[in-house]
């Protein structure tokens, strides 16, 4: 009799302290945002995008859309293991009316400038070469609506790390 007596005074115990009221402790001076509330404002900026490019030479995105006249904010996250030396990304917005493969075999040949060619007027706007685990984040004023193509600029990348970059 003693041990139902003390089997149910401990399941009864145990459904008070996980039923129990809990109280959030705030701190003095310290305010809590809504996180789900600032991840549904960043997710309805269609001018703040996330790209990723990996070890198989591929973004996952072909077709970048953001609205003119706003700041434009591009995070570019490579979630490859291997070294900028090896499978760098970046991410290159050309101006219109730019030949893609003409500027990605000129940029082949500017490794020391991060395969952007020095002195062009070909680039709207680009993200410094990352390797395998590195972000890079960029951010520029949208240009004028349109269609601008954009690619990663290492060797022999644009044929497969290309888009579209709508402005409307």
């Amino acid at each position: 009799m003693k041990v139902i007596r003390i089997t149910t005074l401990l399941i009864f115990s145990m459904f008070l302290v996980a039923c129990g009221g809990k109280e959030e402790k705030k701190k003095e001076g310290f305010s809590y945002e809504n996180t789900s509330e600032v991840s549904k404002e960043v997710e309805n900026n269609p001018n703040d995008v996330t790209i990723t490019g990996n070890d198989a030479m591929q973004f996952n995105k072909k077709e970048i859309k953001v609205e003119a006249g706003k700041k434009v904010k591009i995070t570019l996250r490579h979630i490859g293991k291997m070294n900028k030396n090896v499978m760098g990304h970046n991410v290159v917005i050309l101006e219109q009316g730019v030949n893609l493969t003409a500027f990605g075999n000129k940029a082949a040949t500017a490794a020391a400038n991060g395969y952007i060619p020095k002195g062009t007027t070909d680039v709207i706007a680009h993200t410094k070469m990352i390797g395998g685990g590195e972000t890079a984040v960029i951010e520029f004023d949208a240009p004028a609506p349109g269609t601008y193509d954009f690619l990663c600029s290492f060797p022999g990348h644009y044929a497969l790390m290309k888009g579209k970059f709508i402005v409307e």
